[in-house]
């Protein structure tokens, strides 16, 4: 039919992040100008709405804790630049809170689609409240999508982007809920002769295969 939405093939973790060239509130940015960094790109359904204003004031409060984390944040949604100019001195004004991450206007929503940001099944011109983790040599890590009606937690994003550095640094997993400074799980034998040895190599094991250790 014409009027159906054009599927889009979906982005997958672990392969490279799609490519952008985007007008932001601060200039052009593209994906590599954040090669070296950590980047949370993150994507709300429209400026001036009362969700996603929580969730920008959120991500602002929070921004120099990503950037310990040697992370910077991208935001995006299907307005101007104009639209999200006028949004940020908004919430400056009536939250006190300055924005200090770029905004992606991306009225042809070529960055949405690259990035499966339009669910026709939510709204059509609309981008949901997507949240994609991509590590300084570019590749798609983690991804989350929630619904319109409900705000994300920016504190399991930086729970999230902490794990991923501590699973790169160290070789190893992280439980459910982990904490920096938690115990981390040591990955489980890959072989006969390693499963039989596992219980004796000084980790704090349930069983061969399930084995925590600090760090």
């Amino acid at each position: 039919m014409e009027n159906e939405t054009p599927i889009t093939r979906m982005p997958r973790i672990n392969e490279p992040a799609p490519a952008f060239e985007a007008k932001t509130t601060h200039g052009i940015r593209r994906l590599e100008d954040y090669k070296g960094k950590w980047l949370v790109l993150f994507s709300h359904p429209a400026d001036f709405t009362p969700v996603c204003t929580t969730e920008f004031i959120a991500f602002a409060k929070r921004a120099e804790e990503f950037g310990k984390l040697n992370a910077e944040l991208l935001g995006l949604s299907i307005d101007s630049t104009y639209s999200h100019l006028a949004w940020a001195r908004n919430i400056k004004e009536k939250f006190g809170q300055d924005i200090p991450f770029p905004i992606i206007a991306d009225l042809d929503m070529k960055v949405a689609q690259a990035y499966g940001m339009i669910h026709p099944g939510a709204a059509d011109t609309s981008a949901v409240r997507a949240t994609f983790i991509i590590d300084p040599e570019g590749m798609l890590r983690a991804m989350v999508y929630y619904p319109m009606t409900n705000g994300r937690s920016i504190d399991e994003f930086l729970r999230l982007l902490a794990a991923l550095q501590t699973s790169d640094e160290h070789g190893v997993a992280t439980p459910e809920g982990w904490q920096p400074g938690d115990k981390v799980i040591v990955p489980p034998p890959q072989d006969i002769d390693s499963a039989e040895a596992r219980m004796n190599e000084g980790y704090e094991c349930v069983d061969w295969y399930f084995c925590k250790k600090n760090l």
